[in-house]
C-alpha cells in the first residue's frame, strides 16, 4: 500500500506545492511509483505547475460523479514515467467533497503507487482536516520567519490530535548569508522552538522559480536540487542528512559572497 503523506502548513504562501512536486519529482527519480494531488479546491494549481493544465480530461468530479474511473483521471508527467497527477477540480462548481468521498478515490488508485502526496490548503479551516483524514503522514512546511514558525507551531498541535504515523518538518527559502550573518532563524533553533523532527532544508533558490514557471522539478544543476534529492532519500530511507545552506557563505570566498548577495 501507498504511504500517504499531507504536505500542510499554517500560512499560506511558504512553498506548500514547491514542496508537493519537488518532492514527487524526486521519489519518482528513485525508481517509485508517486501520484501527487491537488486538494485545495478553491485555488488549486498544482496542475499548472506540473504543465498539464491543457491535457485535463477528467477530475476528481468526474471520477465522483461516476462519469470515470479514478485511473482514467489519472496524468502521466512528461518527464517521468514514475510520476501521476490526479488533476483537482478545474471548473468552479459547487460539488461538496467530505473526506470520506475523497478517501474513496485514493482506495480506488493506491495499490498503483508507493507513495500519494497531497498538498494541503494553508490555515486549519474545512480543508486542511478534509486532507489530513485522508493521509498517513504529514510534512509540515514553514519558512524561517516568526509569523510562519508560529502558524506552523498552531498547526502541529492539531496534527498531533490525529493518529498520523509521523510528522515531520521542511524549512523552505532559508538564505544561508542571512543566517551566517544572525540574521535568520538556522534550522537548529526552529527545530527546537517547534519540537518536531527535522526532515529537510530546501535553500531560496532562482531556479525553483524557473521551474514553476516552466513546469516540473528543477534542473540538476542547482542548490535545491541537490537539497530536495536529500529531502527524498531522508524520507524513503530514513536517512538524516540536512542541506548545508550556509556552506557556500564560510571562509574568504564566503564572506565575499556574502557582501555580493546583500547587493544583488
Amino acid at each position: 500500500m501507498a504511504r500517504k503523506i499531507v504536505i500542510t502548513s499554517g500560512k499560506g504562501g511558504v512553498g506548500k506545492t514547491t514542496i508537493t512536486t519537488n518532492l514527487g519529482v524526486m521519489l519518482s527519480n528513485l525508481k517509485l511509483k508517486v501520484l501527487i494531488l491537488d486538494v485545495d479546491f478553491g485555488l488549486n494549481n498544482l496542475d499548472v505547475v506540473m504543465g498539464v493544465e491543457n491535457r485535463v480530461v477528467y477530475d476528481i468530479i468526474d471520477v465522483l460523479k461516476g462519469k470515470c474511473r479514478a485511473k482514467q483521471a489519472l496524468l502521466q508527467d512528461f518527464f517521468n514515467q514514475n510520476l501521476y497527477i490526479l488533476p483537482s477540480v478545474h471548473l468552479l462548481n459547487n460539488f461538496n467533497i467530505t473526506s470520506e468521498q475523497l478517501n474513496f478515490v485514493i482506495s480506488q488508485i493506491e495499490s498503483m503507487f508507493d507513495y500519494i502526496i497531497i498538498d494541503c490548503p494553508a490555515g486549519i479551516e474545512v480543508g486542511f482536516h478534509r486532507a489530513v483524514k485522508c493521509a498517513d503522514e504529514a510534512i509540515v512546511v514553514t519558512t524561517p520567519h516568526m509569523s510562519a514558525i508560529r502558524d506552523a507551531d498552531k498547526v502541529l498541535s492539531l496534527l498531533n490530535s490525529y493518529q498520523l504515523n509521523s510528522i515531520k518538518l521542511v524549512i523552505n527559502r532559508v538564505r544561508g548569508d542571512l543566517i551566517c550573518d544572525g540574521d535568520m532563524f538556522n534550522h537548529d533553533t526552529i527545530k527546537e522552538y517547534l519540537n518536531i523532527d527535522l526532515l529537510g532544508v530546501v535553500p531560496d533558490d532562482d531556479y525553483i522559480n524557473l521551474a514553476l514557471n516552466m513546469g516540473g522539478g528543477v534542473c540538476k544543476n542547482s542548490k535545491a536540487f541537490d537539497a530536495f534529492e536529500l529531502l527524498a532519500k531522508n524520507l524513503h530511507n530514513g536517512e538524516r542528512n540536512i542541506y548545508d545552506c550556509t556552506k557556500k557563505y564560510k571562509g574568504v570566498i564566503g564572506n565575499l559572497r556574502k557582501k555580493i548577495r546583500k547587493y544583488v
